[in-house]
């Protein structure tokens, strides 16, 4: 991280600088540390540039020229999701940054990065990656914008895109140009997202697809739905086409994405040398961090196919596993670290217990296109076994020096359903008290536009799990978690779940509004009101007003919501659930904490809420609306002083 540490090395000169808008913490769980520590276990010289202040080029300078390529990310999050909640509300915070000071990365992190890595030095290969980039590789709806923008590799100048998980996509790029090949050679390579200029020709043939352009995308919703359902129906590695979508007088052009990683490169990957720590130059904590540190993950991928959900985009809907060996040898080491206290936070990935599934007909595989092996119901070639999860569960709480593994992960309570074995050791032995799930609704019509469980499958997970407690001698709860303002969803529909949460006794602290992140199908049907899968129309709540109607119905009983919920009932035509009796969401009159809430937010409108405005706080880097004025990086040490620490519920 820094030319001291360069030196202190013996290296004249670095072979690959990575830019980041996160900070620098070198753990599996994030994805600056994996990249840097693969290129480094293929023999390569690697800096990172992590949060660099990107109001000029100096940064980009620090480790001067570069031999092979710069690699820029935004982060383990789409920037403009980790600077805004759904509201379109600055946060308070930033989880990936020390002391979850906000300010450490510009808005659209990966075209200033790119763009200042072009100006640092000329000629140098600017190949962007990270999840803002994946998710924006082709034409996309933009929700904080509210317009469809273009593939962000043009914005941003780069001259590839490497899209999804990178690991073997980036030391071939680094081997090849180290060969001496030019960034045109590289067009062969899976997982690559590249641009044609106007006189080049654009790739044909039988595995070749041509999505309707940005132009048509942009002006046409319906060549919208077209173009997301491609792009969806060519997801599977095994028989995905080339996809070539034209921009004006160029073209971008994305190769099948990257093949599954078997168990033995995942297990190389993660049996890497990380310090499973921040960089010892930070002196404030990471929040992002305390949550992973004691962390293991077992797989990546799912194969939920949730329309709201970008993992599957990303990571692929294949599963791939670790080995029991390697998990193992993970948590030994977490079980030595001093600073381990005997709980290891999660065992898990994406889901909790989809460890080892895959198909069990690999001729079935390669030419299945369908986008979740689990809805509208489980496949019946769906291999569901929880036998090797449960073995690796068991070994893993024996390990000495290790006193409870918890399962913090979402689990997927359709598949936990089949495993009556499963539940039992999981409610006996890896939950702390409280085990997190994520129904996410109740409505049926909405539960099958998201691609989730229906209720049936909830109740017989509800039921086996209590059950599963009780034979343990341990009482448990159950904490769901909702989406508000999900395309399908009406105020009939938060209704509905209204009066589920009351009839079984939930009052959920943490809620979650609908962000329509780019490229997910669910955000498809928010921009265009259709459904790509099946055509049909959609009702969507786009309004900010219809939203906090939609997300004061999940938390009806808090006081404050009270006048929201009340506007929501009588529009729904539901004023029956207005009053003292037992079935009312809320009373007849308006408690006295609802009118002073009422108060406290008209006198501050009357003051004027900058809470749109992005501002940065003093000793920020960045420029805030009312001065712009550049800050230096000496400054580091004085930002975000007296700001309100990191909070998990905050923009849900």
């Amino acid at each position: 991280m820094s030319m001291r540490e360069v030196k202190a090395r013996g290296w004249d000169e670095v072979d690959v600088v990575l830019v980041s808008g996160d900070a620098y913490v070198d753990h599996p769980s994030f994805g600056l540390a994996v990249v840097g520590r693969v290129l480094e276990a293929a023999g390569y010289r690697v800096a990172i540039l992590a949060q660099p202040d990107w109001h000029s080029a100096d940064a980009w300078k620090t480790f001067g020229r570069p031999r092979l390529f710069f690699g820029i990310g935004a982060g383990n999050m789409d920037s403009m999701i980790n600077h805004y909640t759904a509201n379109k509300k600055v946060r308070n915070d930033d989880a990936y940054s020390p002391g979850g000071r906000i300010g450490m990365r510009p808005d659209r992190a990966t075209l200033s990065y790119c763009q200042r890595a072009r100006e640092a030095y000329k000629g140098v290969p600017v190949i962007a990656g990270a999840v803002e980039a994946s998710l924006r590789r082709l034409a996309h709806f933009d929700y904080w914008s509210e317009k469809v923008r273009r593939s962000i590799l043009l914005d941003a100048k780069a001259d590839l895109i490497a899209y999804g998980m990178v690991e073997s996509t980036i030391v071939e790029i680094a081997q090849r140009l180290e060969a001496g090949q030019s960034v045109t050679d590289l067009r062969d390579i899976r997982g690559l997202v590249y641009p044609l200029g106007g006189k080049e020709d654009l790739p044909t043939g039988p595995e070749v697809t041509e999505l309707p352009s940005y132009e048509e995308a942009k002006e046409d919703k319906l060549a919208f739905v077209r173009m997301t359902k491609l792009i969806h129906h060519h997801s599977n590695p095994l028989n995905a086409h080339t996809l070539v979508q034209r921009h004006g007088a160029r073209a971008v052009v994305q190769t099948p994405p990257p093949l599954p990683h078997p168990t033995e490169e995942m297990d190389r990957i993660h049996d890497l040398p990380y310090t499973r720590r921040p960089h010892p130059s930070y002196r404030a904590p990471i929040p992002a961090y305390e949550v992973v540190k004691h962390s293991v993950q077992i797989m990546r991928g799912c194969f939920g196919g949730c329309t709201f959900c970008s993992i599957t985009t990303h990571q692929g809907r294949t599963i791939q596993s670790r080995s029991e060996g390697s998990v193992l040898r993970e948590l030994k080491q977490i079980s030595v670290d001093p600073t381990f206290k005997g709980t290891v936070s999660d065992l898990g990935g994406p889901t909790a217990n989809m460890y080892r599934m895959r198909c069990s007909k690999p001729e079935v595989e390669a030419v299945c296109r369908r986008l979740s092996c689990v809805h509208p119901k489980i496949c019946k070639l769906l291999g569901t076994d929880h036998g090797p999860l449960i073995q690796l569960m068991r070994k893993a709480r024996n390990i000495k020096g290790i006193r409870q593994v918890n399962v913090a992960s979402g689990v997927r309570i359709d598949l936990a359903g089949r495993s009556p074995e499963y539940l039992r050791e999981l409610a006996a032995h890896h939950v702390g008290g409280r085990l997190k799930i994520a129904p996410e609704h109740v409505s049926e019509d909405v539960l099958q536009k998201m691609k989730k469980p229906s209720l049936e499958n909830w109740d017989r997970f509800v039921d086996g799990f209590h059950q599963a407690s009780r034979e343990a001698g341990k009482r448990q709860e159950l904490v769901p978690y909702f989406i508000s303002s999900h395309p399908g969803s009406d105020l009939n529909a938060m209704i509905e779940l209204a009066i589920f949460l009351k009839q079984n006794g939930y009052r959920p602290d943490q809620v979650q509004d609908f962000i329509p992140a780019p490229m997910d199908i669910a955000t498809a049907m928010y921009y265009t009101g259709i459904d790509p899968l099946n055509g049909n129309e959609v009702f969507v709540a786009k309004g900010l007003k219809d939203r906090r109607l939609q997300r004061s119905l999940l938390q009806f009983f808090k006081p404050e919501n009270y006048f929201l919920v009340r506007d929501a009932l009588r529009s729904a035509g539901r004023s029956d659930l207005i009053g003292n009796h037992c079935d009312a969401l809320i009373p007849t009159n308006a408690p006295r904490e609802a009118i002073e809430a009422r108060r406290r937010r008209a006198q501050r409108d009357a003051v004027g809420a900058s809470g749109d405005i992005h501002e940065i706080p003093a000793g920020g880097r960045g420029r805030s609306a009312a001065s712009g004025n550049k800050r230096r990086q000496d400054d580091r040490r004085s930002r975000g002083a007296g700001q309100r620490g990191y909070r998990p519920d905050r923009g849900r």
